[in-house]
């Protein structure tokens, strides 16, 4: 157990909230407990495939199955043909065409063009699904795909989205003209070219973001059960949002949702991919309708790199005005995105994010995002841990440091001059956001102490004259959490008879310790043990409304939905104690679990005595009352909530192998209100692995012909154990205004503020040679030119 945990058991119900206690969920996941999708076996199982295209581009003349079909243990093809033929829509969800999406509810002009299950016509992608194979077992299944004949005719792939939208390009989809997705934009272009002109200093950056893989611990998964005798589907699968599941599965195969059950047994983690389900998910449960038996799907790890949705890739050119005195006017930016073959859910919404947090955490009058989506002959793009957030965070910051070096001047010094002052929030950004709260010079001051900065200055200077290069990255993040108004979230509390309490919500849980944090919010808040609290989330069959898990919501608004459930059981409760002890309401104090009469205090009773009263029968109940202990919440956030902090790398680089070593990382992070620390300091630990993995190792390739060349684990680099250091963690406090808990969110902190930390490190690291910027993944090749070439 980390030092500092405790059991939860071992607190009184009054000390829960805020405290570190021990993950539930461990014994559960670590000692073989778990139960992962895969490991779902039912009576009569079968096994679906899928065959993916082999090319990024390309008609599909014809397909034969007939030598699958005739193979022992084939119980059922599928093509396209097979799926338009039959009763089902068979198209997938798309992004709104007002780019709405779990992610952002930025507008934009979209082309969508519809997405069929199984390619009619024409692959666009490398890996996309053009034919299926149910067989008795999984080897049987793969086996037959690869006994699949298509013929297809080659076509020229598009993977540079520059390239893409040329006039001589070829068109990946009909009405989408110089394969043009969408275009947005957001800010005052007026303002923002008037401050250009009126700055002292105008400084110009080019950036790329690269396109990196989503990589969760348990691949896609999914088994798929129908009843024919009442036409009820229920699927099995790994999912962060299974109450939206529910919904595609209906509008795919045209089924009422009332009749389709989706359950996400343990789920090894989603990260944002999770979010939609993808061809296997829904023709499983397409086949398993057709056959009237269960039918499993699990991808294998070469699928996801394929098909499931890559995430970040940006081309950001910038403009920024600066006066003398390090006051930065605005900026102009133009980024473009490659949003892959299919305009996905979040597919525009989260690039355009790019656009509504590009200020950060810094006062910009005159600011102006446009973006623009492009198709291309790669994966679609969408949610990956912190949606488009990354994105706007390194953009912001990589542009902090290459200002403050024009200016020559110290590029914390920069960032403090620039900050927006705690005195200003609510604060409207011009961006399209309103941050709540904040006090971004306190992180600041705090992570700079934690490296001692001046001194690490003077180490930097001396190890320079020795021939040794040094460098210290800052990443001052700002991100939106939580949901916007409408995008509800269901909390419901019961208290039984026995006075133990069952919580249903209708997030999903994907391992980030969901059941220990609502535990210790309602057990709080009830006063009830930890033991006694019962948490059932995401299963459609428990709750009927859900948004699941995504953009760091579960807390600020699942956990403020129980919270204001749990606040409305007490209501209750203290009438129905008032009624018994014959006092009034106003008269009675509750501490765990006990009323008492104010002055009194041997007048008393316990919530579990008054949940037994509320199943008596009305005669016990004060006039009017309903039998029953129990509240529901449909929690509707007025806003976002604003998470921020200050992460600070500091590296060692050999410009001659172009190597790079961490030598320290300290994150002090503001997430408001902390129901749980040691729940906050895991997630930022995973956040800045994954952001780590980006900065220095990680990128999805493609080569000009569409082929994914970073297709497996031997391939795609992503950090390994031995290869982190210790994350150097502290936080600051500053609620959210505007939900009962004061909460912002974590999830994706860390994932946010590392790579631009690691980056503006290294880049500071090489001064000394005229090296300017890097982009990622800072591979020592990568680095190694960037040395030589700004030498030459």
């Amino acid at each position: 157990m980390p030092p500092g945990t405790v059991e939860g058991g071992a607190l009184v119900p009054s000390e829960l909230l805020g405290a570190a206690i021990q993950r539930r969920e461990d014994p559960h996941l670590i000692t073989g407990d778990a139960e992962y999708t895969d490991d779902l076996s039912y009576p009569g199982e079968v096994h679906l495939a899928l065959l993916g295209s082999q090319y990024g581009h390309a008609t599909v003349d014809s397909v034969d199955v007939s030598e699958a079909a005739a193979m022992e243990g084939v119980l059922d093809t599928v093509t396209w043909a097979d799926v338009e033929s039959s009763d089902a829509p068979g198209y997938m969800r798309t992004e709104n065409p007002t780019g709405g999406s779990a992610e952002s509810d930025s507008e934009t002009d979209a082309a969508v063009p519809p997405h069929p299950l199984l390619a009619d016509g024409k692959v666009t992608y490398q890996g996309q699904p053009v034919a299926a194979v149910v067989a008795e077992d999984r080897y049987t299944a793969r086996d037959a795909v690869d006994a699949i004949d298509v013929d297809y005719g080659r076509l020229d792939a598009l993977v540079d989205p520059k390239a893409a939208m040329t006039d001589d390009a070829p068109t990946i989809h009909d009405g989408a003209p110089r394969n043009l997705a969408f275009t947005w934009d957001t800010g005052d272009q007026a303002a923002a070219e008037a401050a250009l002109d009126a700055a002292d200093t105008v400084v110009e950056l080019d950036l790329e973001i690269n396109r990196v893989s989503p990589t969760a611990m348990e691949p896609r998964a999914a088994v798929a059960q129908y009843r024919a005798s009442d036409g009820e589907l229920f699927v099995e699968m790994s999912t962060q949002n299974p109450h939206q599941v529910q919904a595609d599965l209906s509008e795919t195969l045209g089924l009422p949702d009332h009749r389709i059950r989706v359950r996400p047994p343990d789920v090894g983690g989603g990260f944002g991919a999770k979010l939609f389900p993808y061809t296997g998910h829904l023709l499983a449960a397409w086949c398993a309708m057709r056959l009237e038996r269960p039918v499993k799907w699990v991808a294998t790890r070469t699928e996801d790199f394929l098909s499931m949705i890559h995430a970040r890739h940006h081309i950001v050119h910038a403009t920024a005005g600066v006066d003398d005195d390090g006051t930065l006017r605005g900026f102009h930016v133009e980024t473009t995105a490659p949003v892959g073959a299919y305009l996905v859910p979040g597919g525009s919404g989260v690039p355009t994010n790019l656009g509504v947090m590009a200020n950060g955490q810094y006062v910009v009058p005159g600011a102006y995002v446009h973006t623009t989506g492009v198709f291309t002959n790669t994966a679609p793009l969408s949610a990956y841990r912190g949606a488009g957030r990354p994105e706007a965070t390194y953009f912001t910051e990589r542009l902090m440091d290459t200002v403050a070096h024009e200016l020559d001047m110290d590029p914390a010094e920069f960032r403090r001059r620039n900050f927006v002052p705690p005195d200003a929030f609510p604060y409207e950004t011009g961006l399209g956001r309103t941050y709540d709260s904040g006090d971004y010079e306190k992180t600041l001051d705090r992570a700079l102490d934690a490296v001692d900065y001046d001194a690490f200055r003077e180490r930097q200077s001396r190890a320079r004259e020795e021939g040794r290069y040094l460098g210290l990255g800052l990443s001052c993040y700002v991100e939106a959490c939580g949901a916007a108004p409408g995008r509800t979230e269901t909390g419901i509390v019961h208290v039984k008879p026995s006075g133990r309490v069952v919580v249903r919500v209708g997030t999903a849980e994907i391992g980030t310790g969901h059941r220990t944090a609502y535990t210790q919010i309602v057990a709080g808040a009830l006063g009830v043990p930890f033991e006694d609290v019962e948490i059932h989330e995401g299963d459609t069959a428990a709750v009927s409304e859900g948004h699941g898990t995504s953009g760091s919501r579960a807390m600020p608004v699942g956990g403020s939905a129980l919270a204001e459930s749990a606040e409305k059981v007490l209501e209750k409760a203290r009438r129905i104690a008032g009624h018994r002890l014959e006092v009034a309401e106003a008269d009675l104090e509750f501490e765990d679990g006990t009323f008492s009469v104010r002055g009194a205090p041997n007048r008393s009773i316990s919530l579990a005595e008054v949940a037994e009263i509320a199943y008596g029968g009305t005669a016990e109940l004060p006039q009017g009352m309903e039998p029953g202990l129990d509240a529901t919440t449909y929690f509707d956030p007025p806003n976002y909530t604003f998470p921020f902090g200050t992460h600070v790398a500091v590296v060692a680089v050999d410009p001659d192998a172009g190597e790079v070593e961490l030598e320290r990382y300290v994150a002090i992070d503001d997430v408001g209100t902390q129901i749980n620390p040691k729940l906050v300091e895991g997630q930022i630990h995973g956040g800045v692995a994954q952001g780590l993995g980006q900065a220095l190792q990680e990128e999805a390739v493609y080569d000009d012909q569409g082929n994914l060349v970073t297709g497996s684990l031997q391939s795609y680099a992503m950090p390994k154990a031995g290869q982190l250091i210790d994350i150097e963690w502290d936080s600051t406090v500053t609620p959210c205004p505007h939900n009962p808990l004061g909460v912002k969110g974590v999830g994706e902190a860390g994932a946010i503020a590392a790579p631009p930390a690691v980056v503006n490190a290294v880049v500071d690291a090489l001064q000394p040679f005229g090296v300017d910027t890097v982009d990622m993944p800072l591979t020592s090749e990568r680095i190694w030119r960037a040395v030589t070439d700004a030498e030459e």
